[in-house]
């Protein structure tokens, strides 16, 4: 498994790079604007690809949330592996969230499937089937299985996925990213009910959202 590292994810890099070399050299020639626009821009992509680190709840039997952003849907799904009816949480990611995921409980990565899609709002219900995807099946300490999908949007075109297949991840513990606007849809095991509500604000590794009956 690839380590993240903290403050600025890795994938950041390359586009922080790009934006701050382009600033400088139109700040050379004395072209003002530009200058300033790829200036905005290079404060945005640190923006974007900031990493911080979160603290992460320990006690038994709850759930972290995967991801940044708001609640938009609480209701029962076929799981991507198994078809069988679990309730989903899903979680919509703007362009000003932090787009880190990570792993909403300590478990050994079993399955990773990778869809190839479309790329509609992600806020929309067909997201889930017609957008490109990555699907990771997960096992907990108590054998409960975990589904967890991370959903391009309009305006991702990259899914970044660090982990593998037989990987053991921590509760909390960073797996990849989207670049820009899409969303997280967590599966969870019967036994375990919604933590958060429809339209609530969340924090990747932080926030509770689920919790053993």
């Amino acid at each position: 498994m690839r380590p993240a590292h903290s403050g600025i994810t890795p994938e950041g890099w390359p586009c922080i790079g790009l934006m701050a070399f382009a600033s400088l050299i139109f700040a050379i020639l004395a072209w003002w604007l530009p200058a300033l626009v790829f200036l905005v821009l290079c404060w945005f992509s640190l923006h974007f690809f900031r990493d911080p680190e979160r603290v992460t709840p320990q006690a038994p039997g709850l759930a972290v949330s995967p991801a940044d952003g708001k609640v938009v849907r609480i209701e029962e799904r076929p799981d991507p592996f198994t078809e069988n009816p679990c309730l989903c949480i899903s979680i919509f990611m703007n362009v000003f969230s932090v787009h880190v995921n990570r792993s909403p409980v300590a478990c050994t990565v079993e399955s990773i499937r990778y869809f190839p899609g479309k790329f509609f709002n992600a806020a929309l219900d067909k997201a889930s089937e017609d957008n490109e995807r990555c699907a990771y099946h997960l096992r907990d300490h108590e054998n409960n299985y975990w589904t967890m999908v991370q959903i391009a949007g309009l305006v991702a075109r990259r899914i970044v996925c660090r982990t593998e297949e037989g990987d053991t991840l921590s509760r909390g513990q960073r797996f990849g990213m989207i670049r820009f606007g899409s969303r997280v849809d967590l599966y969870l095991p019967r036994g375990y009910a919604a933590a958060a509500r429809i339209g609530q604000q969340v924090f990747a590794g932080q926030s509770i959202v689920a919790r053993k009956g």
